[in-house]
């Protein structure tokens, strides 16, 4: 049920871009400083291309961003995560050793029902 929900959001989601794409062909002009700056400064760099891959390329960049503004924050979060993991595999070994070390001597069926307790 919820794999059809997805289809029909994607799809109308493809819709909606496709319909402004087509909607916002016209060409612009982008340009990395204004005219007067451009002039004093003596280097100005544009770029003509059409209107929605202007939007849709900001929309692109901004979720990148985003996503990599969210990956370097919780950082510490992963870091802290691993830290754990590894204390929780090191005393899962201890107490794994302990058990050996009870466990000697003793019938394997009683050391196997002392396992499980």
């Amino acid at each position: 049920m919820t794999r059809y929900i997805r289809y029909a959001f994607l799809g109308s989601l493809g819709i909606v871009l496709v319909s402004v794409s087509l909607a916002n062909r016209q060409l612009v002009t982008l340009k990395m400083l204004p005219d007067d700056l451009a002039h004093l400064l003596g280097f100005n760099f544009s770029l003509t291309m059409p209107l929605f891959l202007v939007v849709l390329g900001g929309i692109a960049a901004g979720v990148v961003i985003g996503f990599v503004w969210e990956w370097l924050r919780e950082h510490k979060h992963r870091r802290t995560a691993d830290v754990k993991r590894r204390e929780v595999r090191k005393l899962e070994r201890e107490v794994k050793s302990l058990k050996q070390k009870q466990n000697d001597g003793k019938d394997d069926v009683l050391a196997l029902l002392d396992d499980v307790a």
